[in-house]
């Protein structure tokens, strides 16, 4: 079973709690167990679990990622100026996995689900559930 959402994005960089999105996929098909993988269509977008109590956390992986890919410095940056997008998606990745367990989500208490926007704004970004039982 597969279902995809559009997402916008409104900075360049920020990451973006999709987990109320991905939990409504796993309810609207029924499944109580299985997996979830959630990927993201673009070479310059990730996915990421992530603590999802403190605002910080996501401001502090966006940094971190500034701080060792700076923006400007790379080869592809003569192409269209975004060779540290490519390299922070490359290294988060597309896609995350996630049990479901009893038709629910299997991430503790202090995870979410996050799409990783890293050259943007973008007027959508796809992700692609799909369900595995």
């Amino acid at each position: 079973m597969r279902e995809n959402f559009k997402v916008p994005t409104h900075r360049r960089e920020e990451l973006i709690d999709i987990t109320d999105q991905v939990r409504a996929c796993v309810k609207d098909h029924g499944l109580r167990e299985g997996l979830v993988n959630v990927y993201v269509q673009g070479a310059t977008a990730a996915v990421m679990i992530q603590e999802n109590w403190d605002e910080s956390v996501q401001t502090d992986v966006v940094n971190f990622l500034r701080k060792i890919i700076p923006k400007g410095v790379w080869l592809h940056d003569e192409q269209d100026g975004n060779g540290d997008s490519h390299l922070k998606a490359g290294l988060v990745g597309p896609s995350e996995s996630i049990p479901i367990i009893d038709g629910e989500l299997g991430l503790s208490r202090w995870q979410n689900i996050f799409l990783c926007e890293f050259d943007g704004p973008r007027k959508e970004r796809s992700i692609v559930c799909t369900l595995l039982s």
